[in-house]
Protein backbone atom coordinates (compact mmCIF):
# COMPACT_ATOMS: atom_id res chain seq x y z
CA UNK A 1 0.00 0.00 0.00
CA UNK A 2 2.81 2.42 0.90
CA UNK A 3 5.41 3.50 -1.64
CA UNK A 4 9.16 3.23 -1.09
CA UNK A 5 9.26 7.04 -0.82
CA UNK A 6 6.68 6.99 1.96
CA UNK A 7 8.50 4.22 3.80
CA UNK A 8 11.76 6.15 3.56
CA UNK A 9 10.06 9.28 4.89
CA UNK A 10 8.69 7.34 7.84
CA UNK A 11 12.12 5.92 8.67
CA UNK A 12 13.69 9.38 8.46
CA UNK A 13 11.06 11.42 10.32
CA UNK A 14 9.56 8.83 12.66
CA UNK A 15 6.07 9.51 11.31
CA UNK A 16 4.13 9.63 8.04
CA UNK A 17 0.95 11.49 7.12
CA UNK A 18 -1.65 9.77 4.91
CA UNK A 19 -4.26 12.33 3.83
CA UNK A 20 -7.93 11.39 3.42
CA UNK A 21 -7.39 7.73 4.26
CA UNK A 22 -10.69 7.28 6.12
CA UNK A 23 -13.93 8.20 4.36
CA UNK A 24 -16.51 10.70 5.60
CA UNK A 25 -19.07 7.90 5.90
CA UNK A 26 -16.86 5.83 8.20
CA UNK A 27 -15.99 8.87 10.28
CA UNK A 28 -19.67 9.67 10.59
CA UNK A 29 -20.32 6.23 12.07
CA UNK A 30 -17.40 6.56 14.48
CA UNK A 31 -18.54 10.00 15.65
CA UNK A 32 -22.14 8.91 16.07
CA UNK A 33 -21.00 6.13 18.39
CA UNK A 34 -18.78 8.57 20.28
CA UNK A 35 -21.65 11.02 20.69
CA UNK A 36 -23.72 8.24 22.27
CA UNK A 37 -20.99 7.79 24.87
CA UNK A 38 -20.82 11.55 25.47
CA UNK A 39 -24.57 11.60 26.10
CA UNK A 40 -24.26 8.66 28.50
CA UNK A 41 -21.52 10.48 30.38
CA UNK A 42 -23.97 13.23 31.37
CA UNK A 43 -25.35 10.82 33.96
CA UNK A 44 -21.95 10.37 35.64
CA UNK A 45 -19.94 12.57 37.99
CA UNK A 46 -16.69 10.56 38.03
CA UNK A 47 -14.82 8.06 35.86
CA UNK A 48 -16.92 4.98 35.15
CA UNK A 49 -17.21 1.75 33.16
CA UNK A 50 -15.07 -0.70 35.14
CA UNK A 51 -15.73 -3.66 32.82
CA UNK A 52 -12.16 -3.58 31.50
CA UNK A 53 -9.60 -6.40 31.74
CA UNK A 54 -7.66 -4.59 34.50
CA UNK A 55 -10.67 -3.09 36.27
CA UNK A 56 -9.82 0.52 35.45
CA UNK A 57 -12.47 2.93 34.20
CA UNK A 58 -13.13 2.81 30.47
CA UNK A 59 -14.61 6.32 30.46
CA UNK A 60 -12.32 9.07 31.77
CA UNK A 61 -13.92 12.43 32.62
CA UNK A 62 -12.01 15.70 32.76
CA UNK A 63 -12.19 17.88 35.85
CA UNK A 64 -15.18 20.21 35.45
CA UNK A 65 -17.41 17.60 33.80
CA UNK A 66 -21.13 18.16 34.40
CA UNK A 67 -24.37 16.93 32.87
CA UNK A 68 -24.81 20.29 31.15
CA UNK A 69 -21.17 20.53 30.07
CA UNK A 70 -19.83 16.98 29.49
CA UNK A 71 -16.08 16.48 29.37
CA UNK A 72 -15.49 12.89 28.29
CA UNK A 73 -11.78 13.15 27.58
CA UNK A 74 -10.97 9.49 26.90
CA UNK A 75 -12.60 6.19 26.00
CA UNK A 76 -10.27 3.25 26.55
CA UNK A 77 -10.46 0.52 23.91
CA UNK A 78 -13.68 1.43 22.09
CA UNK A 79 -13.08 -1.74 20.05
CA UNK A 80 -14.03 -3.76 23.14
CA UNK A 81 -17.58 -2.41 23.04
CA UNK A 82 -18.17 -1.30 19.44
CA UNK A 83 -18.19 -3.31 16.21
CA UNK A 84 -17.82 -0.05 14.27
CA UNK A 85 -14.38 0.52 15.75
CA UNK A 86 -13.44 -3.15 15.39
CA UNK A 87 -14.08 -3.15 11.65
CA UNK A 88 -11.95 -0.05 11.09
CA UNK A 89 -8.98 -1.16 13.16
CA UNK A 90 -8.93 -4.88 12.38
CA UNK A 91 -9.59 -4.81 8.63
CA UNK A 92 -8.69 -2.78 5.56
CA UNK A 93 -6.35 0.13 4.96
CA UNK A 94 -5.08 0.82 8.48
CA UNK A 95 -3.65 -2.65 9.26
CA UNK A 96 -2.36 -2.87 5.69
CA UNK A 97 -0.43 0.40 5.98
CA UNK A 98 1.00 -0.68 9.34
CA UNK A 99 2.11 -4.04 7.94
CA UNK A 100 4.04 -2.25 5.19
CA UNK A 101 6.19 -0.70 7.93
CA UNK A 102 6.56 -3.48 10.53
CA UNK A 103 5.02 -6.56 8.85
CA UNK A 104 4.25 -8.93 7.47
CA UNK A 105 2.91 -10.25 10.80
CA UNK A 106 1.15 -7.68 12.99
CA UNK A 107 -1.09 -7.76 16.06
CA UNK A 108 -3.48 -5.21 17.50
CA UNK A 109 -2.34 -3.93 20.89
CA UNK A 110 -4.93 -1.42 22.11
CA UNK A 111 -6.72 1.80 21.19
CA UNK A 112 -8.33 4.84 22.76
CA UNK A 113 -10.36 7.89 21.86
CA UNK A 114 -8.97 11.22 23.03
CA UNK A 115 -11.36 14.18 23.09
CA UNK A 116 -10.49 17.83 23.49
CA UNK A 117 -13.70 19.81 23.67
CA UNK A 118 -13.70 23.59 23.04
CA UNK A 119 -12.08 25.29 26.00
CA UNK A 120 -11.05 21.99 27.58
CA UNK A 121 -7.88 21.99 29.65
CA UNK A 122 -6.69 18.56 28.53
CA UNK A 123 -3.10 18.55 27.34
CA UNK A 124 -0.55 15.85 26.64
CA UNK A 125 3.07 16.31 27.70
CA UNK A 126 5.93 15.06 25.53
CA UNK A 127 6.36 11.30 25.71
CA UNK A 128 6.99 8.22 23.60
CA UNK A 129 4.59 5.26 23.57
CA UNK A 130 6.97 2.32 23.91
CA UNK A 131 7.98 3.11 27.54
CA UNK A 132 4.35 2.56 28.60
CA UNK A 133 4.30 -0.94 27.10
CA UNK A 134 7.83 -2.37 26.73
CA UNK A 135 8.05 -5.49 24.57
CA UNK A 136 10.87 -7.80 23.56
CA UNK A 137 11.36 -5.69 20.45
CA UNK A 138 10.20 -2.22 19.53
CA UNK A 139 8.73 -2.69 16.06
CA UNK A 140 5.47 -0.88 16.63
CA UNK A 141 3.26 1.77 15.11
CA UNK A 142 0.78 4.17 16.69
CA UNK A 143 -2.01 5.21 14.32
CA UNK A 144 -3.52 8.67 14.82
CA UNK A 145 -6.84 9.15 13.02
CA UNK A 146 -8.14 12.71 12.83
CA UNK A 147 -11.88 12.75 13.49
CA UNK A 148 -11.94 16.54 13.19
CA UNK A 149 -9.90 19.11 11.28
CA UNK A 150 -6.89 19.88 13.45
CA UNK A 151 -4.51 22.79 13.86
CA UNK A 152 -2.78 24.57 16.72
CA UNK A 153 -5.94 26.48 17.58
CA UNK A 154 -7.81 23.37 18.69
CA UNK A 155 -4.88 21.53 20.24
CA UNK A 156 -3.41 19.41 17.45
CA UNK A 157 -0.73 16.88 18.26
CA UNK A 158 2.91 17.94 17.97
CA UNK A 159 5.62 15.42 16.99
CA UNK A 160 9.38 15.74 17.26
CA UNK A 161 10.87 14.52 13.96
CA UNK A 162 13.87 12.25 14.33
CA UNK A 163 13.24 11.64 18.03
CA UNK A 164 12.49 7.96 17.35
CA UNK A 165 16.26 7.51 17.13
CA UNK A 166 16.77 9.11 20.57
CA UNK A 167 15.99 7.85 24.06
CA UNK A 168 14.71 9.85 27.05
CA UNK A 169 13.80 8.63 30.50
CA UNK A 170 10.15 8.80 31.55
CA UNK A 171 11.09 8.51 35.23
CA UNK A 172 11.72 11.18 37.86
CA UNK A 173 13.15 10.35 41.29
CA UNK A 174 12.60 6.68 40.54
CA UNK A 175 8.91 7.14 39.68
CA UNK A 176 7.36 6.71 36.24
CA UNK A 177 5.77 10.08 35.36
CA UNK A 178 4.41 9.31 31.89
CA UNK A 179 6.48 11.99 30.16
CA UNK A 180 10.02 13.09 29.54
CA UNK A 181 11.75 15.52 31.90
CA UNK A 182 9.67 18.76 31.92
CA UNK A 183 12.92 20.69 31.67
CA UNK A 184 13.17 19.41 28.07
CA UNK A 185 9.68 20.52 26.96
CA UNK A 186 10.86 23.89 25.60
CA UNK A 187 13.57 22.15 23.58
CA UNK A 188 11.03 19.75 22.10
CA UNK A 189 8.63 22.61 21.36
CA UNK A 190 11.36 24.21 19.28
CA UNK A 191 11.87 21.04 17.25
CA UNK A 192 8.30 19.78 16.97
CA UNK A 193 6.05 19.71 13.91
CA UNK A 194 2.38 20.54 14.39
CA UNK A 195 0.14 17.83 12.93
CA UNK A 196 -2.17 20.09 10.98
CA UNK A 197 -4.67 18.15 8.89
CA UNK A 198 -8.21 17.44 7.86
CA UNK A 199 -10.74 15.03 9.28
CA UNK A 200 -10.01 11.60 7.79
CA UNK A 201 -6.25 12.11 7.67
CA UNK A 202 -4.08 9.48 9.38
CA UNK A 203 -0.62 9.74 10.89
CA UNK A 204 1.52 6.62 11.29
CA UNK A 205 3.95 7.21 14.17
CA UNK A 206 6.90 5.18 15.42
CA UNK A 207 6.35 4.12 19.05
CA UNK A 208 9.60 5.92 20.04
CA UNK A 209 8.63 9.26 18.45
CA UNK A 210 8.16 11.97 21.05
CA UNK A 211 4.79 13.72 20.88
CA UNK A 212 2.46 15.90 22.90
CA UNK A 213 -0.19 18.55 22.42
CA UNK A 214 -1.70 21.59 24.08
CA UNK A 215 -5.27 22.30 25.19
CA UNK A 216 -8.11 23.14 22.81
CA UNK A 217 -8.18 26.93 23.02
CA UNK A 218 -10.93 27.36 20.45
CA UNK A 219 -14.45 28.33 21.42
CA UNK A 220 -16.44 26.14 19.06
CA UNK A 221 -14.22 23.43 17.53
CA UNK A 222 -13.90 19.86 18.79
CA UNK A 223 -10.62 17.97 18.53
CA UNK A 224 -11.33 14.26 18.57
CA UNK A 225 -8.72 11.65 17.68
CA UNK A 226 -8.69 7.85 17.56
CA UNK A 227 -5.36 6.34 18.59
CA UNK A 228 -4.48 2.70 17.90
CA UNK A 229 -1.32 0.80 18.73
CA UNK A 230 -0.01 -2.14 16.69
CA UNK A 231 3.06 -4.33 17.20
CA UNK A 232 5.03 -6.90 15.25
CA UNK A 233 3.68 -10.38 16.00
CA UNK A 234 7.05 -11.53 17.37
CA UNK A 235 7.07 -8.76 20.02
CA UNK A 236 6.00 -10.08 23.43
CA UNK A 237 5.11 -7.98 26.45
CA UNK A 238 7.66 -7.59 29.24
CA UNK A 239 4.91 -6.43 31.61
CA UNK A 240 1.09 -6.44 31.46
CA UNK A 241 -0.38 -3.92 28.97
CA UNK A 242 -1.06 -0.47 30.40
CA UNK A 243 -4.41 -0.24 28.57
CA UNK A 244 -5.39 -3.89 28.09
CA UNK A 245 -7.94 -4.78 25.42
CA UNK A 246 -9.89 -8.01 25.20
CA UNK A 247 -8.52 -8.13 21.65
CA UNK A 248 -4.87 -7.81 22.72
CA UNK A 249 -2.65 -9.79 20.33
CA UNK A 250 -5.39 -10.22 17.73
CA UNK A 251 -3.58 -10.81 14.43
CA UNK A 252 -4.59 -8.16 11.86
CA UNK A 253 -1.96 -9.01 9.22
CA UNK A 254 -0.03 -12.19 8.46
CA UNK A 255 0.31 -15.02 10.97
CA UNK A 256 0.81 -15.43 14.73
CA UNK A 257 3.98 -16.84 16.26
CA UNK A 258 5.08 -18.25 19.61
CA UNK A 259 8.72 -17.21 19.01
CA UNK A 260 9.78 -13.90 20.56
CA UNK A 261 12.30 -11.74 18.73
CA UNK A 262 14.65 -9.90 21.08
CA UNK A 263 16.11 -6.47 20.40
CA UNK A 264 19.55 -6.03 21.94
CA UNK A 265 19.82 -3.14 24.37
CA UNK A 266 18.25 -1.90 27.59
CA UNK A 267 14.90 -0.39 28.47
CA UNK A 268 13.18 0.99 31.52
CA UNK A 269 10.33 -1.02 33.03
CA UNK A 270 7.53 0.33 35.18
CA UNK A 271 5.09 -0.92 37.78
CA UNK A 272 1.41 -0.83 36.78
CA UNK A 273 0.07 2.62 37.65
CA UNK A 274 -3.26 3.06 39.47
CA UNK A 275 -4.64 5.94 37.38
CA UNK A 276 -7.51 5.21 34.98
CA UNK A 277 -5.54 6.92 32.19
CA UNK A 278 -2.13 8.47 31.78
CA UNK A 279 -3.58 11.95 32.28
CA UNK A 280 -3.37 11.24 35.99
CA UNK A 281 0.29 10.29 35.66
CA UNK A 282 0.91 13.65 34.02
CA UNK A 283 -0.72 15.52 36.90
CA UNK A 284 -4.17 16.19 35.43
CA UNK A 285 -7.16 15.52 37.62
CA UNK A 286 -10.28 13.66 36.60
CA UNK A 287 -13.83 14.63 37.53
CA UNK A 288 -14.47 14.19 41.23
CA UNK A 289 -10.78 14.43 42.16
CA UNK A 290 -10.12 17.52 44.25
CA UNK A 291 -11.27 20.98 43.33
CA UNK A 292 -10.53 23.50 40.67
CA UNK A 293 -9.88 23.31 36.96
CA UNK A 294 -6.95 21.70 35.20
CA UNK A 295 -3.98 24.02 34.81
CA UNK A 296 -3.44 25.38 31.34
Amino acid sequence: MLSETQISEFKRQGYLMLPELVSEAVRGDLLSQLQEWVEESRQQDANYGFDTPNGKARFDLEQGHTAANPRLRRVANPTDISEIYQKLLFEGDLPEAVSDLIGPNVFFHHCKLNNKFPGAGTRVEYHADHPFDPHTNDDGITVLLFLDDMDEGNGCARLVPGSHRERYTHFHDGKFIGSTDPALFDQFDGRADSLVGRAGDVCLMDIWTLHGGGPNQSQDRDRRMLIADYRAADAFAIMPPAVPSRFYRRIVAGEPTHVARLREGTMETLEPYPDDSFFGLQGQQAAGEGAGEVAQ
